[in-house]
């Protein structure tokens, strides 16, 4: 089985996070699937990024949610980069996309698109949440998920599973060769994030990993030939 580079938020290790140069740069450096996230502006538009508010990565300030688009497309969100939306990222690049979303409501919004252009090939939605992976499958016939989780991992194989989840995406410092082991055996895919320098790849090879997400273009490259 090939082992699976993702790129995180694009190539976040290399380009601002969560936008058009990222992610063209990310397809660039032949990552197999690009990471992105998304949450909704006051007036419904699917806004790419990754945090609640606009503060970290923008010269704004406030809630994501309490912006117009409009409004959010005057910040900057790095060396002159504008916030994208998800429709602007699927015509930017045509590679495989991971879309993470953090509640129902986007998970309403995202369904919509989906069902529109026909994409449950392309993308594949993943969430900390297990009832917006839930709300997603139940409006989207054949949509891939994937379930998230950081430190919280003991019963995470038993939630993938409630939801009808096909792989997990799990923080690979907080992760086991047991976890994976079960997961595997429930058929289950896992992920691990984020695999940013060769220790964590070899990490990543040891705990059988079917793929890695990661904030580094050069992951991909040395991740072909780490055993």
């Amino acid at each position: 089985m090939s082992f699976l580079t993702i790129g995180h938020r694009g190539v976040m290790g290399v380009a601002p996070e969560n936008t058009l140069r990222s992610f063209v740069l990310a397809e660039r450096a032949g990552m197999d699937a690009i990471e992105l996230d998304l949450h909704l502006s006051k007036d419904g538009a699917l806004v790419v990024m990754h945090d609640a508010d606009v503060d970290r990565t923008t010269d704004g300030a406030g809630p994501i949610a309490g912006k117009t688009l409009t409004e959010l497309r005057e910040l900057d969100a790095g060396d002159g980069e504008r916030v994208p939306v998800f429709e602007e990222v699927l015509a930017a690049v045509r590679a495989p996309l991971q879309a993470e979303i953090k509640d129902v409501a986007a998970a309403r919004a995202l369904a919509a698109v989906l069902n529109e252009r026909d994409l449950t090939g392309r993308v594949e939605v993943l969430s900390f949440h297990d009832e917006a992976l839930a709300e997603i499958r139940g409006l989207v016939p054949g949509v891939r998920t994937a379930l998230v989780a950081d430190r919280r991992q003991d019963d995470v194989v038993e939630r993938a599973l409630a939801v009808g989840a096909g792989a997990l995406v799990l923080n690979v410092r907080h992760l086991t060769l047991h976890t994976v082991e079960r997961a595997h055996t429930a058929g289950l895919k896992v992920v691990g994030w984020v695999v940013n320098t060769q220790d964590d790849l070899r990490l990543a090879r040891a705990l059988r990993l079917d793929g890695a997400t990661t904030d580094r273009p050069e992951i991909r490259r040395t991740g072909r030939f780490t055993a």
